[in-house]
């Protein structure tokens, strides 16, 4: 039996697996680089959404869920690029925008009501000099302070998986499996011989 099996290997063509191995590989590439395209569109989806204000959790999970069904979709773009590398500048710049407007017009109507306070309490100082620290003093204690909104909520990385059930992922898995029958045919040729009819 382990002689038709070795018998097996040596009748393959040599070239033949070397043509198929050749031709795996290229497929193999060009679907890890689809996988890769595929997800850089996704990413520029999530930036542009963000940028515009649309829907940018649609985005986020349309890329988060691509990423971690497909290899070869690193969302990093080098050594020195940023971490995590999705930043959503956009929303986070809009968000502190609305927490500032939110506190300034808390504080405007503050400091209404700290001059008619302190008026109220100085009626008789016509040149405001005992108002003023009053006023401030009531600023102080009741005025509003912009809450920090905290960056890491709106920074994500995700990562991809070293192997996936894709076109890309069955057609590496094919191309290392003609690899390795293309070696063993060599091998067997070395260590047992070649055929008297090859």
């Amino acid at each position: 039996m382990r002689k038709e099996k070795i018998h097996f290997f040596r009748q393959i063509p040599r070239s033949i697996l070397l043509i198929l191995f050749i031709v795996s590989a290229f497929v193999t590439l060009f679907a890890l680089r689809q996988n890769n395209t595929a997800m850089v569109r996704l990413r520029d989806e999530v930036y542009k959404a963000d940028k515009e204000g649309g829907d940018v959790n649609k985005a986020l999970n349309n890329l988060r869920s691509y990423v971690y069904g497909h290899m070869n979709t690193n969302l990093s773009s080098g050594g020195n690029s940023i971490k995590p590398p999705i930043q959503l500048k956009y929303t986070y710049e809009r968000l502190q925008k609305v927490e500032q407007e939110r506190v300034d017009t808390i504080n405007s109507k503050v400091y209404t009501d700290a001059q008619n306070y302190c008026q109220a309490l100085n009626s008789v100082d016509f040149s405001g000099r005992n108002r003023v620290p009053c006023i401030t003093e009531y600023v102080t204690s009741h005025g509003a302070k912009a809450q920090p909104i905290p960056a890491a909520l709106y920074q994500f990385d995700f990562v991809s998986p070293t192997w996936s059930p894709d076109f890309a992922g069955w057609s590496l898995l094919i191309t290392a499996v003609l690899l390795l029958a293309y070696a063993i045919n060599l091998a067997l040729d070395h260590i047992v011989g070649r055929p008297k009819d090859a």
